[in-house]
């Protein structure tokens, strides 16, 4: 299933967004991670569709063509939940179920800690809780060993030049397993000029001093045991920041893209979420 992209005029960026179901449903904000797009969704959709939801799946700043600015700065977690929210306003949601990965968990767990107002639950998948991600690298060698390859993505330039050497070679072997239909549809567009660079830009503004506050909203976070990038002590960590109800759903035997390789049990734990 491929998503249709609409663009959507934004705090002076056009970012494209895919919007299906009934549009009368609960609106479910899709965010996705590094180095992907929409498109990671489009597994998962049909079971939130089935059920009557309205998604939203949006290419966030640096993927849409049109969401590209050149300062390392614009790429911080703060601009990134400020997009989502006006992406809601421009589609008239008051509030929504989001749902994030990889670094769109990063972008949900912010919206949802920042702004319970907007938002009704969250399930965020891969990445916990950026307080329990920052306890886990300052206590857990296993985890700072797991995220070592961040200080590359960190290196304008270089990082560029590594993943993208040789027909994109590395960037490739980041999705193995995936097929390479899978795979081509992500890396493709990260060769358009400036694309991979704005992705990257992500790694590169990051800071821990943006932790954020508990989250009070009913959340569920959905982990993996074969997620080279997350280690379980992150992923345990992550209830003790969460005051709302918390559900935390650990898949055996499945790598970080989650949404990719089990869509079924990411659609399964957002519905059981929204439903409870």
């Amino acid at each position: 299933m491929a998503l249709n992209l609409t663009p959507i005029d934004i705090r002076g960026l056009t970012l494209d967004v895919a919007a299906g179901g009934p549009e009368d449903g609960p609106a479910v904000l899709l965010l996705h991670g590094f180095p992907q797009h929409a498109g990671e969704w489009d597994q998962v959709v049909p079971s939130l569709h089935a059920a009557g939801l309205r998604t939203y799946a949006l290419n966030q700043r640096g993927y849409s063509p049109g969401a590209r600015p050149a300062a390392v700065e614009d790429y911080r977690v703060a601009e990134c939940v400020a997009d989502a929210l006006a992406v809601l306003d421009a589609v008239n949601v008051d509030v929504a179920h989001v749902v994030g990965h990889d670094w769109g968990a990063m972008v949900a767990w912010v919206l949802a800690a920042g702004h319970p107002d907007r938002v009704r639950t969250l399930t965020a998948v891969s990445v916990p809780h950026p307080a329990a991600f920052a306890q886990a690298l300052a206590t857990d060698a296993d985890q700072r060993e797991r995220s070592s390859y961040m200080q590359l993505f960190r290196q304008p330039g270089t990082a560029e030049q590594m993943l993208l050497a040789d027909d994109a070679a590395a960037l490739r072997g980041v999705f193995a397993g995936l097929g390479a239909e899978r795979i081509n549809s992500y890396v493709e567009p990260m060769r358009e000029p400036g694309a991979l660079t704005a992705a990257l830009n992500w790694y590169r503004a990051m800071s821990l001093d943006e932790v954020a506050g508990p989250v009070t909203v009913p959340t569920t976070y959905v982990w993996s045991d074969g997620d080279v990038a997350v280690g379980r002590t992150a992923a345990e960590a992550c209830a003790a920041h969460v005051t709302g109800d918390y559900r935390f759903v650990a898949l055996d035997g499945v790598t970080h893209w989650i949404p990719d390789e089990a869509p079924d049990a990411v659609a399964e734990a957002v519905l059981a979420r929204i439903a409870d």
